[in-house]
């Protein structure tokens, strides 16, 4: 059985996982009745292990599990709870929790997903059994103290999921925009003319990166290694560190050339590339932005390659990119820039949101904060 060491409010109880809830793992569900869309004959959600869409696996004309559950995912990545508000159906390892008395499920799906940490013995795929999550202990606060704590934070996931799909609205959007402005299907006030078309190495000299310095590397960006170290990959744009040296100026394009090929990000400070990286700087007066942006919108890079893909500076220099007048690259990429910004402000609110939720559940689920005795942290996103 697992222990709980946290103090909390003398009011409230310790309870079992199994004394709170009856668990039960998902059954088979029937192909005959069951779809992949949603509509009036096949209402009912139908769940099944795993993190995307909530484990959302297709619909169902019938329900075996009531609203005002939870679910626990109980192979693979273990113990992702999430509350279920209308009925549905459970398929294979799925964990059912359903309440056997009057309380707030929400209060402990976010409990589950915060505080708990799973211990599972096994040396294959991990999995978590009805069984053993029945042993798992919970605080209990009275029903009121549930019901208010859940609300508080359903209300910021409720400005989390409205900022979600703010941000996928917005980068909708821009797609569209870019679908417009960079075929020149579209022109901006002012423009006219036949764009042309050359080739990659005629606007930019093309070259791979090189080795990385250890002695003059760190993982930590300051005073002392104020430069960005850029290697091949999606994450963090492909920044790999830090360094004391700089040895492309700011202005230039970095491409992907191994493994996820052609993805390319504009260096607006000097900056090191280092490895496979493709570093393309311009041979000609030219708003690199444009071509930037230009390049990830239209250019697909076919590599004649049975291993890992591969794309060397030759290779890139023969593909050909639009071309519109310098005055007219400076005004498309304004726009696709704000438009970046407009999101990137819009995910740092949803990161600083995401931030106060655990900040609130920090102190509410363990009951160091009371509603009654202290006002919730108010939203000062905006």
């Amino acid at each position: 059985m697992s222990t709980i060491t946290n103090q909390f409010p003398p009011e409230w109880q310790l309870m079992r996982v199994g004394d709170l809830f009856q668990a039960t793992a998902g059954g088979d569900y029937d192909p005959s009745r069951s779809n992949d869309v949603q509509d009036d004959r096949y209402p009912y959600p139908i769940y099944a292990n795993g993190l995307e869409q909530q484990g959302l696996y297709g619909f169902s004309n019938y329900a075996e599990a009531q609203a005002g559950s939870i679910t626990v995912t109980g192979r693979g990545a273990l113990g992702n709870a999430f509350y279920r508000d209308t009925p549905f159906v459970a398929i294979g390892r799925l964990i059912v929790l359903k309440p056997k008395f009057s309380l707030d499920a929400r209060f402990f799906c976010e409990y589950i997903n915060y505080r708990i940490e799973f211990a599972v013995e096994s040396t294959g795929v991990p999995q978590l059994t009805a069984p053993q999550i029945s042993n798992y202990l919970l605080p209990v606060p009275p029903e009121h103290e549930q019901r208010a704590i859940a609300e508080v934070l359903s209300d910021v996931d409720r400005l989390l999921n409205a900022l979600e799909a703010l941000i996928a609205k917005k980068r909708a959007i821009k797609q569209a925009t870019m679908q417009q402005l960079l075929t020149g299907k579209t022109r901006l006030s002012g423009f006219s003319g036949k764009w042309q078309e050359m080739r990659i190495g005629d606007l930019f000299d093309a070259k791979a990166g090189g080795d990385l310095v250890q002695s003059r590397y760190s993982d930590v960006q300051d005073n002392r290694y104020p430069y960005p170290i850029y290697a091949n990959g999606l994450e963090q744009q492909g920044l790999y560190g830090f360094s004391d040296y700089a040895e492309e100026p700011a202005g230039l394009i970095t491409v992907t050339a191994r493994g996820t090929l052609g993805q390319a990000f504009y260096r607006d400070t000097p900056f090191v590339a280092i490895g496979r990286l493709l570093v393309l700087k311009p041979k000609v007066s030219l708003d690199a932005r444009f071509f930037c942006e230009s390049i990830n919108h239209g250019t697909h890079f076919a590599v004649e390659s049975t291993g890992v893909p591969q794309l060397t500076a030759p290779q890139i220099s023969h593909y050909l990119l639009p071309v519109p007048s310098e005055s007219e690259q400076h005004a498309i990429a304004s726009v696709l820039s704000d438009m970046d910004a407009e999101i990137t402000a819009l995910e740092q609110r949803r990161d600083k949101t995401i931030a106060i939720k655990q900040g609130m559940m920090q102190q509410l689920l363990t009951g160091r904060v009371r509603l009654s005795e202290s006002p919730i942290i108010a939203d000062d996103t905006d």
